[in-house]
């Protein structure tokens, strides 16, 4: 009888070390999928409120591509009304840098993305969301993409009902004045 028991202590204590160690794995697993998914929550807002302040003092005039990487922001000087596919009105109000290091997730920049009803930011073509979606292969943002109907969608843009891109309002500032050369008024 003693000799069963001193096969089944082991036994049990090898399982239960088993067991505590598969937890470990499982939680640490769930915990990235969270941590990524508030991350990029918190990095596109972040994001936002910087394109907003550079909007107001330089006036963002408009993003070369349809898709534009954020890979620009730590820029201190440049020449020029563009700076990475930014094209501005008054670049020489640009107070940047505004970042120590642009923002990735899983070393992708995360990107501007222009469509049919206005631009975007969003997580960078390749990035896999905590929904296991890929942006650029399950999420396509083409012109036509509908990213405020995606952000409301857990199986597309919405994570913990929080929204995984946002929208940039880049309205001309109030401030703005538009002068006209006096000779264009006579052609």
């Amino acid at each position: 009888m003693k000799r069963v028991q001193n096969k089944i202590l082991p036994i049990i204590v090898v399982l239960g070390i088993v067991f505590f160690i598969g937890l470990s794995f499982i939680n640490t697993l769930y915990r990235a999928k969270n941590d990524a998914g508030m991350m990029i929550v918190q990095e596109v807002v972040q994001l936002r409120d910087i394109f907003h302040r550079i909007h107001k003092t330089c006036v963002i005039i408009d993003f070369d591509e349809q898709k534009n990487p954020i890979n620009f922001l730590n820029v201190e000087k440049f020449a020029g009304s563009e700076v990475g596919p930014m094209n501005l009105v008054h670049p020489d109000k640009w107070e940047g840098p505004y970042v120590k290091d642009n923002p990735t997730l899983y070393h992708i920049a995360y990107q501007v993305v222009s469509t049919k009803k206005g631009y975007f930011v969003t997580p960078g073509e390749g990035v896999t969301l905590p929904n296991k979606k890929v942006i650029g292969k399950d999420i396509i943002f083409d012109q036509k993409a509908d990213i405020d109907s995606m952000m409301l969608n857990p199986e597309e843009l919405l994570y913990k009902d929080r929204p995984l891109a946002v929208r940039l309002e880049l309205g001309a500032p109030s401030n703005i004045q538009f002068f006209l050369n006096d000779d264009s008024l006579d052609a």
